[in-house]
């Protein structure tokens, strides 16, 4: 049910209007500071405001202040003020200020009732115009962050996808490494293209080549007809080459030609074949050390990291965890056809202490299979199979301990209230403005 806070001094007045809004979750206030606490708890959507509240009923500033608060604290909300016969001035002033509407006394019901359902028509059009804005898809759809590091990888995706320099993506596996890459394609001119993505280490050696660069009729056995290969079939798009550290050796220095040239050949072919193509790699190995052992060429590294972008592990990115965990036991659930409304607080803790060897990829297997074994309202930490662990030591200098303290409770908070300020502030034990405060201290909004 919409919900609907009374801010109405006269009891009797306030028992009258709560009995006229059958279907609404009514709240009620008589002054402006339980007013306020309503609203920070609550969040409602709409509120009926009479400008004539104590100390001093006759004076609307009191009414007019807290209706400026109340807007501060939730812009969204629609405000109805109710005001005495002879106060239509204020009335228009408390509009003026970002009111919805206003109503003048005697109260008439069956109008206000009216103007209420009207406005909390408004409110969830403009809810859900909200959420589909916020859902709508954009390059980065895919990815879910709010770690300063991860957003920071966010802004040189943005940066670099225009150009068409080669990017080296640098990651654990599980990271995301592949939707990154979609983002660069779907950011840059080449985006009405072709992504081809291919895994070098999941095809054998023998077979790599020909996929890569393709092969004329009768290059081989069984070769019984012309097949263009991944790079060629990504012309004027971008071919995506997941695992390059695991590329062949006898397969690097043909690479390294077409990076530098351009142009390929197929298996059998006697032809140069111009192609116009933009590589994005990606590996979860140390490709320096691999270069140090002679396993991979060091020009091919040169060629293929003209932009490298570090992708840091899950357990670094502070708040994600369970941020990511919210999105995905949501999109399980509708899967499922289940009716889940988040974690428990033991599962909460369990996600944010494990360490996620396996990144997101792992999360999905196990939020996945808790959602389809789960049997309660909420996942718990038996649902998960996790077990809860230590933390390390926090640092000894008095400040960066605070500092670090409070930001770490922040994110933490928020993300575990999937971004909802008002549930947050009570789990921090706050006030919304306070947290806001906090937010934009440590840069956060």
């Amino acid at each position: 049910m919409p919900k609907l806070l009374i801010v109405e001094d006269d009891p009797g007045l306030r028992s009258q209007l709560r009995w006229c809004f059958d279907g609404y979750e009514v709240l009620e206030a008589e002054d402006r500071a339980s007013a306020i606490s309503q609203v920070r708890r609550h969040d409602p959507g709409l509120v009926t405001l009479d400008l004539g509240l104590p100390p001093d009923p006759a004076n609307a500033s009191e009414g007019l202040a807290l209706l400026e608060e109340i807007l501060v604290e939730a812009p969204q909300t629609k405000v109805i003020v109710v005001t005495g016969n002879d106060d239509r001035d204020n009335a228009l002033k408390a509009v003026s200020l970002g009111a919805y509407d206003f109503y003048i006394k005697p109260v008439d019901s069956e109008l206000l009732r009216l103007i209420v359902d009207r406005a909390a028509r408004l409110y969830e059009l403009e809810a859900e115009n909200r959420s589909l804005t916020r859902n709508s898809r954009s390059p980065l759809a895919g990815l879910i962050t709010a770690d300063p590091g991860m957003l920071e990888v966010c802004r040189m995706v943005e940066r670099v996808a225009p150009s068409d320099a080669t990017v080296l993506l640098l990651g654990d596996s599980g990271t995301g490494k592949e939707v990154l890459a979609r983002a660069i394609h779907d950011l840059s001119d080449r985006s009405g293209e072709r992504f081809v993505a291919i895994n070098c280490a999941a095809i054998p050696e023998n077979l790599l080549e020909s996929e890569l660069f393709g092969y004329e009729k009768g290059a081989f056995t069984g070769a019984t007809r012309q097949t263009i290969g991944k790079i060629e079939h990504a012309n004027n798009g971008t071919l995506f080459l997941d695992e390059i550290g695991d590329l062949p050796q006898s397969l690097q220095a043909k690479l390294l030609r077409f990076l530098q040239e351009r142009k390929i050949e197929r298996l059998g072919g006697r032809s140069e074949i111009p192609v116009n193509v933009r590589i994005v790699g990606a590996t979860n190995q140390d490709l320096q050390a691999r270069i140090r052992e002679g396993h991979f060429r060091e020009d091919l590294y040169y060629r293929i990291s003209e932009i490298s972008i570090d992708i840091p592990p899950l357990k670094e990115r502070q708040g994600d965890p369970s941020l990511i965990a919210h999105a995905l036991v949501e999109r399980f659930a509708r899967e499922q056809r289940k009716s889940l409304r988040g974690f428990t607080r033991d599962a909460a803790d369990a996600i944010e202490s494990y360490e996620w060897p396996g990144n997101v990829r792992e999360m999905e297997n196990v939020i996945r299979r808790a959602v389809i074994m789960a049997d309660g309202p909420r996942l718990t930490a038996r649902d998960l199979g996790l077990e809860r662990l230590t933390e390390e030591a926090p640092s000894p200098r008095l400040r960066e301990v605070r500092d670090n303290a409070e930001r770490e409770a922040v994110l933490r908070a928020m993300a575990r209230c999937n971004h909802n300020v008002s549930q947050a502030a009570d789990l921090l034990g706050i006030t919304r403005p306070t947290l806001y405060n906090l937010m934009d201290k440590f840069g956060l909004k």
